[in-house]
């Protein structure tokens, strides 16, 4: 199976996230690791994110959740290693009310397309993004774009548990990825 490499938001997605349960679940699944977890500095959460494709022995999918999302933009415009593809899911608006100021270094997300297959995922009642600006990012990134309905901020909080549904949506993104 191709590597897949976890990239959790602020506070690393805690042990009953379904990014958690995913990567316990299936051993192609790892998560890279930034020296903090809640204070996150973008040139560290880069670096880390970069360690982790650098040791993955083909190009990866990243299965990124909130500000990991807004990481992995970050990252395809700055860094050249091949990903095989990205699979978004709640990205936070940067100048919304709710983005945590501890986020800063983050703000200046790259609105441009992303340069491995994208799919952005959003809940129609998510506290840190409208339906709205979901859309508008899916289509600035070239990705294809998926209405969760309210599922708030597709997290513990949302009670999904492992999240079979998000699964099955990554299992067939993730079959539709061309060969590198």
């Amino acid at each position: 199976m191709t590597p897949t490499i976890i990239v959790p938001g602020i506070g690393n997605s805690g042990p009953d996230h379904w990014q958690s349960l995913w990567e316990n679940e299936y051993h192609s699944m790892t998560r890279f690791a930034p020296s903090n977890w809640d204070e996150p500095d973008l040139t560290d959460w880069l670096a880390a994110l970069d360690t982790a494709i650098a040791a993955a022995p083909t190009p990866p999918i990243l299965v990124a959740h909130s500000l990991g999302c807004l990481l992995a933009a970050h990252y395809c415009a700055t860094h050249d290693r091949p990903i095989k593809g990205i699979f978004s899911v709640a990205p936070p608006d940067p100048l919304g009310p709710k983005f945590p100021a501890v986020n800063q270094s983050f703000i200046d997300v790259p609105r441009t397309p992303l340069r491995a297959p994208t799919l952005v995922a959003a809940s129609t009642d998510d506290p840190y993004a409208s339906i709205g600006f979901a859309e508008d990012i899916a289509a600035d990134w070239q990705a294809k774009f998926i209405n969760l309905g309210p599922l708030g901020h597709v997290n513990v909080s949302s009670g999904l548990g492992d999240w079979p549904a998000g699964y099955a949506l990554f299992e067939t993104f993730a079959a539709n990825l061309p060969e590198a």
